[in-house]
């Protein structure tokens, strides 16, 4: 291997490694595959299997319909190797002869990756049509050690599947035999086969077919002169070989050699197969890798203008999560959680860490409060029906969600009319027809199933109230013996509220009442008489500053049970109507800041520099 190959061959390796985890993501966003594309063929097809080891040179008998390349490739070969028949289009899989020393399955399936390789039995196989890209090989019988000949579909059949073929055989070569008439040297299928080849800067020989020696001497010249200025080729050497069907079918064709400008004629035929033996291959694989390489890097037409499509559309996803995001936004004042249910919650954590006797004697007076201080409640309610703070509160919230989500549907049916061609489709696609209706009743469904507090909340009070009484230790101590002489004293004293729990002497029931509804006030002094069971008796030991204390955790719990709700309500909204085109436009946005993304980047600015000494 040269230095050149061996400083390529692990930048190689990285970029077409890179760009395979690369793909299927871009895919996904809607980039086309690059797979079709002459860089991306000869990245996977040319330089990551030869670049590692020292390979055979591949030499490809190629050219338009009906020029004689079958009859050309048996002579080469020496046997009827490929089937040669009038038909257009004949060949429609590549036959490659291998000499003995480059019979290995492994190998071929290695320099013709992309094909299904078969064993060849006979010339008709590649004649068979198939769907998928077959290969036949078989051992040739004169062939130099280094070299595969290969005999291929032509490159303008009028059958798509031949273009594919042809081009990737294109990719894998690395000496092209182009095989020219004067009806197919100036053909726009042909030359556009061939600036591909020129722009790979593949090694070429050209091969001048059915002449005729005496009258196109002074004009094959010409033909050669328009096909290299139209193509970019550069050849290695030129051929003619006269018109001679006997001399085909016999393969007894002859080469003449005429220099690479079409005007060195030499009166005696030449064996093209020495000519082929006596190649420069190490000098032809660097040519043909180097070109290779080059044109993956060019920044046109290679890599780099495929990170450009990658970019371009993630831009696009990018434009369109933006829109989506400013038109979820909802203005919505949420209700909070009634102060009776955070009490209830906060009584419930106070509970668990009394001792079990006062746990008991609490809870059992507890249960007589609340039906004592019933005909209370509906006194200060102004009803005559049990008064439910909770479905209050879900009533109200349920108000607040079902006109966030009439404003956003409206937003997005705007948005779906005026957006950008990349959100426009995907809105479309949920909120049209009865996507609506469905939508609004899903939603109803699943915040029917939401818990006011869930376990996730409670995990957060716990932990609050724990560093609560953490940060006041003293009154937290005085505060349990106040309870526990309050389970003393219960069997003495009248009732306890049913809505906050604190014990209160006889004769006090109604104007404690009216204090614990009244406002924050009453918010900060029932908090903190729940946390300690000891009512009046708290306020009076403890003093203010523990009640202040008590009543801004109860303001932080509401605050944080708003946030949380108002989050998950606005997902629960994302998940049935957005589903994943959120999480989708997330994705393309981000794909241009990917690992993957920047693994090209950087490959391709590292096989820059490597090579840029040998660019030309």
């Amino acid at each position: 291997m040269t230095a050149d190959l061996a400083t390529w061959s692990d930048g190689v390796r990285r970029l077409s490694a890179a760009i395979e985890r690369l793909v299927p993501r871009a895919v996904a966003i809607g980039v086309v595959s690059p797979e079709a594309d002459e860089w991306f063929q000869l990245l996977m097809r040319k330089l990551r299997p030869q670049c590692a080891a020292a390979t055979p040179v591949v030499a490809a008998v190629v050219g338009g319909t009906n020029i004689g390349k079958s009859a050309l490739f048996n002579q080469l070969a020496e046997e009827e190797a490929g089937a040669v028949t009038p038909l257009a289009a004949g060949t429609k899989h590549p036959v490659c002869l291998v000499p003995v020393q480059a019979a290995d399955p492994a190998l071929l399936q290695t320099l013709f990756e992309g094909f299904v390789l078969r064993e060849w039995h006979a010339a008709a196989d590649a004649l068979a049509a198939d769907d998928a890209d077959l290969l036949f090989w078989r051992i040739g019988k004169v062939l130099p050690p280094r070299l595969l000949l290969l005999d291929t579909p032509d490159v303008d059949s009028d059958a798509q599947v031949n273009w594919h073929r042809a081009d990737a055989v294109r990719s894998a070569a690395d000496v092209l035999l182009a095989v020219l008439t004067q009806q197919k040297y100036n053909d726009a299928a042909v030359k556009q086969f061939f600036r591909a080849a020129a722009a790979a800067d593949k090694g070429v020989i050209v091969v001048f077919n059915q002449v005729d020696l005496a009258l196109d001497r002074d004009v094959w010249p010409e033909w050669l002169a328009v096909f290299c200025r139209e193509t970019g080729i550069k050849p290695l050497q030129t051929f003619v070989v006269p018109y001679d069907r006997a001399g085909a079918q016999r393969r007894g064709l002859s080469f003449y050699a005429v220099g690479v400008d079409g005007r060195s004629f030499v009166e005696q035929p030449v064996d093209v197969r020495r000519e082929l033996s006596e190649l420069r291959y190490d000098e032809l694989k660097q040519r043909t890798l180097g070109g290779a390489l080059r044109r993956v890097l060019d920044p046109q037409d290679g890599a780099e203008h495929y990170l450009r499509e990658v970019r371009e559309v993630g831009e696009r996803f990018a434009a369109a999560r933006r829109a989506l995001t400013d038109a979820r936004r909802v203005d919505a004042t949420w209700p909070t959680l009634p102060a009776g249910v955070l009490v209830d919650e906060i009584r419930r954590w106070w509970d668990e860490r009394r001792s079990p006797w006062s746990r008991t004697i609490h809870g059992f007076y507890w249960a007589v409060g609340q039906q004592i201080t019933k005909p209370v409640k509906r006194i200060w309610n102004g009803s005559s029906v049990d008064a439910d703070p909770l479905a209050a509160f879900r009533d109200r919230e349920r108000t607040v969600v079902r006109a966030g989500i009439e404003r956003l549907l409206d937003e997005l049916d705007r948005l779906a009319e005026v957006g950008n061609d990349l959100l426009r489709p995907r809105l479309r696609a949920v909120l049209g027809g009865a996507a609506r209706a469905e939508t609004l009743a899903r939603i109803e469904q699943a915040y029917a199933a939401l818990a006011p507090v869930d376990a996730e909340f409670r995990e957060l009070l716990n932990v609050e109230l724990e560093k609560f009484v953490t940060q006041n230790p003293r009154a937290t101590s005085m505060l349990r013996s106040l309870d526990a002489a309050a389970a003393f004293a219960r069997p003495v004293v009248t009732v306890s509220l049913a809505f906050t729990g604190i014990v209160l002497p006889a004769g006090d029931v109604l104007g404690q009442a009216i204090v614990h509804v009244a406002g924050q006030t009453a918010g900060e002094i029932a908090t903190a008489a729940v946390v300690t069971g000891g009512g009046e008796a708290l306020v009076g030991a403890a003093g203010t500053g523990l009640t202040h204390a008590a009543a801004q955790l109860f303001r932080r719990l509401q605050v944080e049970h708003v946030r949380r709700r108002a989050a998950a309500l606005t997902q629960l909204f994302e998940t049935e109507l957005l589903g994943e085109l959120l999480a989708d436009l997330e994705r393309g946005a981000q794909l241009s800041a990917s690992e993957e993304f920047r693994d090209v980047q950087t490959t391709l600015a590292e096989l820059r520099v490597a090579c840029a000494p040998t660019r030309r």
